[in-house]
C-alpha cells in the first residue's frame, strides 16, 4: 500500500468533519499507521537501524500527542483509542 492510500485510510478514520487534516486525532491516526508499517518492515530488516531509529522517533512523537489529547479532550481519546486499538 502505497503512503498517500495509507494516510487517506489514516485521516478517514479519525477526522471529525470533511475538512479535518490536522486535528490532533488525525496526526495520531497517521502516526499509528506509519508506525505500524515501519514495524512491519523491521519484522524483515531486523538490522536497518536507521529505520529503528525513526520508528522509536514516531512512538514519541505519538506519545507526546496521545499525552495533550489525554488532557485536552479525554472522550474524545477514548473514542480515537477504541478505533485504534490503542491501550488505554
Amino acid at each position: 500500500m502505497s503512503n498517500t492510500d495509507l494516510r487517506k485510510k489514516a485521516i478517514d478514520l479519525a477526522k471529525t468533519s470533511d475538512k479535518d487534516t490536522g486535528s490532533t486525532g488525525v496526526q495520531i491516526s497517521i502516526l499509528s499507521a506509519r508506525i505500524d508499517n515501519l514495524a512491519e518492515h523491521l519484522k524483515t530488516n531486523r538490522k536497518d537501524k536507521h529505520s529503528t531509529r525513526g520508528l522509536l522517533q514516531m512512538i514519541a512523537n505519538r506519545r507526546k500527542l496521545v499525552k495533550y489529547m489525554k488532557r485536552t479532550d479525554a472522550e474524545g481519546y477514548v473514542a480515537l483509542a477504541d478505533k485504534l486499538g490503542l491501550k488505554k
